[in-house]
């Protein structure tokens, strides 16, 4: 049938559903220019007009906070330039001072009107921190041989050597702690290590440095083994996971992987991160990972931690900052009441940044006053839209929607237990250690080596996460854990090792 000759009854609905379809392609269309040339910030700036939510010692949090004062200056206003240290440096009191004296020439040193020598009075001293190569240096271990007397059938005595992690390799402690640094806390690859050393005189191949590293990240698995009891055993864990790419076989192609991450711990800022590898992403790594785990759970929408969730197995509290970036990428649809979620949703985190300042059970008082209130409100509004509103099938707007009805039974379950967060950003931001990894090394050889990745990702960004040396701290460590009792692993992890250094 031609257009001509439809009734206006199909026009007006072919009309409707080509309205529709336009709206969801401009969406689209405006999601991916936001993705490619936006900004992706999901801050919301509130309306200065509203009235906004008040709370007793709110305003006190924030109102310590240095004010820069203004200079006034013709036609414009100037910031005075701030003096709060920023452009001051710290040194090491025992850093290594070497002396350039620069003198006069001996010329100069006679005063050309008397012809009598100049006197010293002093000297005045410029001080600069100066750079020299990385220092590298031979240590030799020298065993005295000692040969018993003649008559008796003991032979020779040599003292043994001092434990190792790596038996027979040629590279020390130190040296391996840097390289892993270097790798795993700098994102460096190992090839561009090794040009580094090259540059001073050191030969190493890429395959040289990696297999050191491997062994070395095996050798290391019962400090990670012990991270990960303490962290289940916290009853307040974080994860996330994010892809990385594994070479297949010796085709040279590459595979999808995935590295795992656990966060956890009952302080305001949990410092334990254990990564886990594994060639894929199915439900069965998440049940292997929380295996025995029943206390809390922060994550995103993920169906294997819904599954756990549904068993009753752990106390799941899913991430608002998840629900409040689906409904930031929901431009089309009802703009006036998404602004109204967004807003209620940024109460959310005013108030409970008001009760992170306070004890434990403070912080319980004003989440069950102030913000339990807010989420019933936006249950209920979003069901009755859900509902009795329109949204186009396949628009963002009816995905954050459904998201959030996905999400009711569990979204107030942070309100009950003082140390759970109202996101999962613990996690996300561990993320990021991959995310910048993986842009520098490419991909991880084969499991062996994804594994070993894990291992040491998880010791060098716990020591980041508590701002000790990651290097100082896998030195010390390597040389000692040969030796140390099994049972007293706890001591070894970065938290009790800087603790015992008094670091922190």
């Amino acid at each position: 049938m031609s257009t001509s000759t439809m009734c206006p009854e199909k026009l007006n609905e072919e009309n409707a559903l080509l309205r529709k379809e336009i709206a969801s392609l401009k969406e689209q269309l405006e999601w991916f220019r936001r993705q490619i040339f936006g900004k992706r910030s999901e801050k919301i700036v509130g309306n200065p007009d509203e009235k906004q939510l008040t709370l007793e010692g709110f305003d006190a949090l924030f109102s310590s906070a240095p004010q820069q004062e203004k200079q006034v200056v013709a036609a414009h206003t100037r910031k005075l330039r701030s003096h709060n240290g920023q452009d001051s440096i710290t040194l090491p009191p025992d850093l290594p001072v070497e002396r350039q004296i620069i003198d006069l020439s001996e010329e100069e040193k006679v005063c050309a009107e008397t012809g009598l020598p100049l006197t010293k009075i002093g000297e005045e001293v410029s001080r600069k921190l100066a750079h020299k190569p990385g220092s590298y240096f031979i240590k030799e271990i020298v065993r005295l041989k000692y040969a018993l007397p003649k008559d008796s059938e003991g032979g020779i005595r040599t003292a043994a050597l001092p434990d190792s992690l790596l038996n027979r390799c040629q590279a020390d402690e130190s040296f391996l702690a840097d390289i892993m640094t270097m790798k795993f806390a700098d994102h460096l690859p190992l090839y561009r290590i090794s040009e580094m050393l090259s540059r001073d005189g050191i030969g190493i191949s890429r395959q040289l440095l990696s297999k050191w590293v491997i062994r070395a990240g095996h050798a290391l698995k019962p400090l990670y083994e012990e991270m990960k009891v303490q962290i289940l055993e916290s009853g307040n864990v974080f994860v996330d996971e994010t892809p990385l790419n594994m070479l297949e076989g010796g085709n040279g192609k590459a595979q999808k992987a995935y590295m795992w991450i656990l966060a956890g711990g009952n302080d305001l800022i949990p410092t334990y991160r254990l990564y886990s590898f594994r060639t894929n992403r199915c439900h069965c790594h998440a049940e292997d990972l929380l295996k025995n785990y029943f206390g809390i759970l922060h994550s995103d929408k993920y169906g294997a931690y819904e599954k756990l969730a549904e068993k009753k197995q752990i106390i799941w509290c899913p991430c608002w900052a998840h629900v409040r970036r689906k409904f930031v990428e929901a431009e089309s649809g009802d703009p006036v009441f998404r602004d109204w979620v967004l807003r209620k949703i940024r109460y959310l985190f005013m108030f409970d940044r008001v009760a992170w300042s306070r004890s434990e059970d403070e912080r319980l008082r004003i989440r069950r006053d102030k913000e339990a209130p807010i989420i019933d409100e936006l249950v209920c509004a979003i069901k009755e839209r859900v509902l009795h509103g329109y949204a186009l099938p396949k628009s963002k707007y009816r995905e954050a929607l459904g998201y959030f009805c996905g999400l009711i039974p569990y979204l107030k379950n942070y309100i009950n237990f003082p140390f759970a967060r109202l996101d999962n950003n613990l996690a996300e931001r561990a993320v990021r250690s991959v995310a910048l990894g993986r842009k520098n090394w490419l991909f991880v050889g084969n499991e062996a080596s994804g594994e070993a990745a894990a291992i040491i990702l998880s010791l060098v960004q716990t020591c980041r996460a508590l701002k000790i040396n990651p290097r100082e701290y896998l030195e010390d460590v390597m040389r000692r854990l040969m030796g140390h009792s099994s049972h007293k692993l706890l001591e070894l992890l970065p938290k009790q090792w800087a603790l015992s250094k008094r670091l922190i």
